[in-house]
């Protein structure tokens, strides 16, 4: 995550750092339905108007670095170095992913996760919005003048790789499985920008 680097802005970080950890123990603790909004802003010593200038709403308060993962996948996309290939950039940056999100204290969350159609709905959401975001990135990337149905569907590979991975009992084994058919699909679709990168 980007460290802000004004007071104000630190301030402003901290404060939502704080109410997420709280929300998320709190869920934790008694359940993702039994608690509330309210329960969260009192429990982290903020006004509910305050909570929702950080979360605009309580999936959100889960999915806190939601807008990091978006960012990391971009910059993957667009910042690497010219002479770097795409799909090995992007293959990096979601087996670093990977790895945060099946880290030993991440289980008990995603078991929450999994057991809410609210925020099963709401990751859908999630990784359809993160989908069409890398696929404009990609499309930036190529100079394309729009984004292709081949820029989405490659960016949709790319994100369904990490909820596959997440869920599989060798996560980074089944990464590399992934990207040796995003790998195939790219050459296939685009096969112009391999000279590119």
């Amino acid at each position: 995550m980007t460290m802000p680097s004004g007071r104000r802005e630190r301030k402003k970080a901290a404060t939502r750092q704080k109410i997420a950890d709280t929300a998320l123990r709190l869920f934790l603790e008694r359940g993702y339905d039994a608690v509330g909004i309210r329960d969260v802003a009192a429990e982290a010593d903020v006004a509910v108007t305050t909570l929702f200038s950080h979360f605009a709403s309580k999936e959100a308060l889960i999915f806190e670095r939601d807008d990091d993962f978006e960012q990391r996948l971009m910059q993957a996309a667009t910042g690497r170095p010219s002479h770097e290939p795409l799909i090995p950039a992007l293959r990096r940056e979601i087996q670093a992913l990977v790895r945060h999100c099946t880290a030993d204290g991440a289980a008990p969350i995603w078991r929450m996760i999994d057991a809410s159609p609210a925020l099963r709905e709401y990751e859908e959401s999630m990784r359809l919005r993160h989908a069409e975001s890398l696929a404009t990135a990609i499309a930036a990337d190529l100079d394309l003048p729009e984004t292709t149905t081949a820029c989405r569907a490659i960016a949709r590979f790319v994100i369904d790789a990490y909820s596959l991975a997440r869920e599989a009992p060798d996560p980074q084994s089944a990464v590399d499985e992934v990207f040796r058919m995003i790998e195939a699909a790219w050459q296939v679709a685009c096969p112009s920008a391999l000279d590119r990168g």
